[in-house]
């Protein structure tokens, strides 16, 4: 069985030393190994770039073994404990991600992308009030950030401090004409206010700016439907949940900030059996290829 290799004889692999062996009638002497920093903190580099695009990819599971070694090897690059922490963020696993985080915030404290991140975590981890706190110490540092200014949105929503909330998303458009999430999030509170008009005016403007997002346009169709314009609000809704079957689920609605009113209307508007088709018919190509797919050749 092949010995295992530890991390020091990988470095000195990596770095090209090597460890002169004794011969058989000479005493050992001992001596400490002299590892080149610089070169270590460049090899660290080179694994962090390759986690970064692998990361591009989706490939998280092969990006973090990299990362990790990365922040061994260049243990005082801040930008490399930020890669870590953006790793283990969209792993789900947040307990890592807040560690890597915050030595990147110890190393640099005036990243301010360092500490949305940070608010991130603490924001799947569902305490609000701290991820609020981290987004505004991110806001001191870039203050025109739209997407800080809308994260702040949804934890000041999120906390049922929907005047903050709202002043948060109309700052994010105003840095960003075109940031429709926060467009579309301004509906949300309007239509739980009793403004419906006003959400669909929302929504519509969101849509307009992207055609292909399935969340302003379901909503825009319940809101339609819920004030009689069936025809219209059906063949929106098909189109939607055509677009993104996920908008069908309520349960992810309501991870998506969709308040108690406009999820009871939703849940009328799915019922529809114009709706149930058109996500029948999106399951049915999928069936077919899972069973072509088991079909022995």
């Amino acid at each position: 069985m092949p010995k295992r290799i530890g991390l020091i004889s990988l470095l000195v692999v990596c770095c090209g030393l090597s460890i002169p062996q004794p011969t058989n009638a000479q005493a050992l002497v001992p001596h400490t190994l002299q590892l080149d920093a610089a070169k270590l903190e460049q090899q660290g580099l080179g694994l962090a770039k390759e986690a970064a695009q692998l990361a591009q990819f989706q490939q998280f599971e092969l990006a973090l073994p990299r990362a990790r070694l990365a922040s061994q090897l260049a243990p005082k690059n801040d930008k490399v404990w930020f890669l870590l922490g953006g790793l283990y963020l969209q792993s789900k696993k947040l307990d890592d991600s807040i560690n890597a985080l915050k030595k990147a915030q110890s190393l640099n404290p005036k990243n301010g992308d360092v500490q949305f991140a940070l608010g991130s975590a603490y924001f799947q981890q569902q305490k609000y009030q701290v991820a609020a706190s981290y987004y505004q110490q991110g806001l001191n540092l870039k203050p025109n950030d739209p997407e800080g200014l809308f994260d702040l949105g949804n934890a000041y929503y999120m906390q049922n401090k929907l005047p903050d909330a709202l002043i948060q998303y109309k700052k994010a458009v105003s840095f960003n004409k075109k940031f429709w999430p926060a467009i579309n999030n301004v509906g949300l509170i309007l239509y739980e206010q009793g403004d419906i008009q006003g959400a669909i005016k929302q929504w519509q403007d969101a849509v307009g700016m992207e055609k292909q997002a399935a969340e302003p346009l379901l909503a825009l169709a319940v809101a339609l439907y819920a004030k009689g314009d069936q025809r219209q609000a059906l063949a929106m809704g098909q189109a939607a949940v055509r677009i993104d079957e996920r908008y069908a689920d309520l349960d992810f609605l309501k991870q998506n900030l969709w308040g108690t009113r406009l999820l009871s209307d939703t849940k009328k508007f799915l019922e529809l059996p114009g709706i149930q088709a058109a996500l029948q018919q999106r399951e049915e190509p999928s069936n077919s290829t899972t069973r072509q797919r088991m079909t022995p050749q």
